[in-house]
């Protein structure tokens, strides 16, 4: 289930909240190859199922900054920002990735408001998200999103 906002005053009440999990994310290695192909990183552990299966993980692993990528999708899932004229991305603080993901691994996102600014016009989010992978003790992805929404003056 999705928490909706429709101003920067329903944000700041949320601060200190779990907004909410967003529903599993299938990593396979289409999207796996898909993304080496779009950053031109084709590094073994990503691309190549015959040499990875005798790496380090037994398998192909996600990129790590194809798992970061997921962030904005599975937040917009979790939070859904009405009245809105803009948003955007506005940083990331501490980015970590402490588990592999495996090819065929699901995904899915926590995520939990620590802090809201007012802006000119709207608010500055600080979003701490938890990326986890299905039957993993160790999240794959911990990163705090930096996020700013406008609002219409409707």
């Amino acid at each position: 289930m999705s928490t909706v906002v429709k101003s920067a005053g329903d944000i700041h009440a949320l601060v200190g909240q779990e907004l909410g999990t967003s529903s599993w994310v299938e990593i396979g290695q289409s999207r796996i190859d898909a993304f080496a192909d779009v950053t031109g990183d084709h590094q073994w552990i990503h691309t190549d199922p015959e040499r990875a299966a005798a790496g380090p993980f037994g398998t192909t692993i996600a990129h790590g900054y194809l798992t970061l990528s997921l962030l904005i999708p599975l937040l917009e899932e979790i939070l859904v920002v009405e009245n809105r004229e803009s948003s955007i991305n506005y940083g990331l603080d501490k980015v970590r990735f402490p588990s592999p993901v495996p090819v065929g691994s699901r995904l899915r996102m926590v995520a939990n408001l620590t802090e809201a600014t007012d802006i000119a016009s709207g608010v500055q989010m600080k979003v701490d998200c938890v990326l986890t992978v299905e039957g993993q003790e160790r999240p794959a992805c911990v990163a705090t999103a930096v996020l700013r929404h406008i609002f219409r003056d409707d």
